[in-house]
C-alpha cells in the first residue's frame, strides 16, 4: 500500500503521522462563536500534538424547520475566515 501525503497549509496527513482532527462547529454562529471553538479545539488537539483543521458550515440549508437559521451571512464569513487563519 502506498502511504499518500497530503499537505494542507503547515499540516502534513498521511498514514505515518500523527492523527490530524478537522473539527469545528456545526454552524458558524458568530465570529465570537468561531473564535472560541477554534481556540479551545486547537488548545486541546496542541495539548497532544495532532494536527488541527477548522471546519464549520456557514450555510445550513439542510434544516428541518422552514423557519430554522440558515447561518452566517456571506459577507461576515470571509471575514471570520480570515482572522481565524490568523490565529
Amino acid at each position: 500500500m502506498n502511504n499518500i501525503k497530503v499537505n494542507c497549509g503547515k499540516i502534513e496527513i498521511s498514514n505515518d503521522r500523527k492523527i490530524c482532527i478537522i473539527a469545528g462547529p456545526c454552524q458558524l454562529e458568530s465570529e465570537q462563536h468561531a473564535m472560541d471553538m477554534a481556540g479551545k479545539i486547537k488548545e486541546i488537539t496542541g495539548k497532544f500534538g495532532l494536527g488541527f483543521i477548522y471546519k464549520t458550515s456557514f450555510d445550513k440549508a439542510n434544516r428541518t424547520s422552514l423557519k430554522g437559521k440558515r447561518g452566517a451571512v456571506w459577507k461576515l464569513l470571509f471575514l471570520y475566515l480570515i482572522k481565524l487563519k490568523k490565529n
